[in-house]
């Protein structure tokens, strides 16, 4: 039986509702089960992988540091809307530098995130079998 491919859609802000954690604990849950997972951060998702975020002013526990971990699962597939980095100011820059392992180059560190137009991002998840929207 072959693996399906499952893409998470990030729409949605780290803070402010639930929809960030709960994608990100799914998506862990989903690739420790082996399935073949991906992700995209479109419109306010592209600040959940922001570099230094600070949730001092908020009283809510920063997560974002999991983000790290995803490499160390084979999640290594991660899409980033640049129509919505440029809505929001933001450039590739501001993105935190997540990596994995590659084990077929000697596990040489490489990026695992890829800004792609909405259109790249259009076709990627045409290929997937199953979108999930956070």
């Amino acid at each position: 039986m072959a693996t399906k491919k499952f893409m998470y859609l990030n729409r949605k802000a780290s803070y402010g509702t639930a929809y960030a954690i709960e994608s990100l604990e799914v998506v862990l849950i989903a690739a420790a089960f082996e399935q073949d997972v991906s992700l995209a951060f479109i419109d306010d998702g592209v600040y959940q992988i922001v570099e230094g975020q600070n949730t001092d002013g908020i009283g809510m526990k920063n997560f974002s540091k999991t983000f790290h971990a995803l490499g160390d699962y084979d999640i290594n597939k991660l899409y980033v809307s640049a129509e919505s980095l440029e809505e929001r100011g933001l450039t590739a820059d501001d993105l935190m530098p997540l990596v994995y392992e590659d084990e077929d180059d000697d596990w040489e560190e490489k990026p695992s995130v890829k800004v792609v137009s909405n259109a790249e991002l259009t076709e990627i998840m045409s290929e997937q079998d199953v979108c999930l929207s956070f």
